[in-house]
């Protein structure tokens, strides 16, 4: 895969580590080709249930594009910085510490979950360049935070601290400081011991049904529900045992 990105499975999660922390693990062509190919890795890793997207180095999660190269490729169809415009069949989680910017923002939109530490600092910093956002920022931001407030971090380009990321929706949790991965980690094995099929049917119903009509988003959910069934009839039964009642864990239905 190369020494840009590094690819490791950790239990049932798969992370992907983007190891240039001399150039705050900003992206070039050659890192954007080594992230395409940890995804395709982990797609057909079957044993790998949860993606976790992280950066070495402990200053930086991903700084975007590497201005100094200049090299990505506007057109590719994965998109510019390795996989922005693909989409995955599996959970993701970002595992955040330090200056998540520019293209390394839009990496980190790109997963389902973002965990951060407090030192850790968001914003579409091209803004200040007159680089575009071209990795999906446009369309992820108000999906995750509302147009209002995805308006005024693309607008205005400012830094967004861990606090107030967590605030506005940005961020799903803060960690301990340095406690990123390992907290992705605990949450990538959590949602591992779920029953996949329904999880993963109620993941894409939820992904694509946000830009459909009501009745459209309806009708997806319930075609997709009904294909799971089987588990929820095994899930309702185990309940009906006494599985799983007033917040104790249930046994693994996988």
């Amino acid at each position: 895969m190369g020494e840009e990105v590094r690819y490791e499975r950790v239990g049932a999660a798969a992370v992907l580590t983007i190891d240039r922390p001399e150039r705050r693990n900003a992206v070039d062509a050659a890192t954007a080709r080594a992230l395409r190919a940890g995804l395709e890795r982990f797609e057909a890793d079957e044993g790998a249930r949860v993606l976790v997207l992280t950066g070495a180095g402990g200053e930086a999660f991903c700084a975007g594009a590497d201005l100094k190269a200049m090299d990505l490729d506007v057109d590719d169809p994965a998109g510019p910085m390795g996989f922005s415009r693909f989409a995955a069949s599996k959970p993701t989680i970002a595992a955040i510490d330090g200056w998540c910017l520019a293209g390394g923002l839009e990496l980190a939109l790109w997963c389902d979950l973002r965990l951060a530490t407090p030192g850790s600092t968001f914003g579409c910093f091209e803004r200040r360049w007159g680089v575009p956002l071209v990795d999906g920022g446009t369309q992820r931001l108000p999906r995750v935070v509302g147009l209002g407030r995805a308006l005024d971090l693309i607008l205005s380009g400012r830094a967004v601290d861990a606090e107030e990321a967590e605030r506005i929706g940005l961020v799903t949790s803060v960690t301990a400081p340095g406690a990123h991965l390992t907290r992705a980690l605990e949450l990538a094995e959590s949602l591992a011991a779920f029953p996949q099929d329904t999880m993963l049917a109620d993941r894409r119903a939820a992904i694509e049904g946000l830009g459909l009509p009501l009745a459209d988003g309806l009708a997806l959910e319930h075609r997709l529900g009904r294909e799971t069934l089987a588990t929820a009839a095994r899930g309702a039964g185990r309940f009906a045992s006494g599985e799983g009642r007033h917040g104790a864990p249930a046994s693994p239905d996988r």
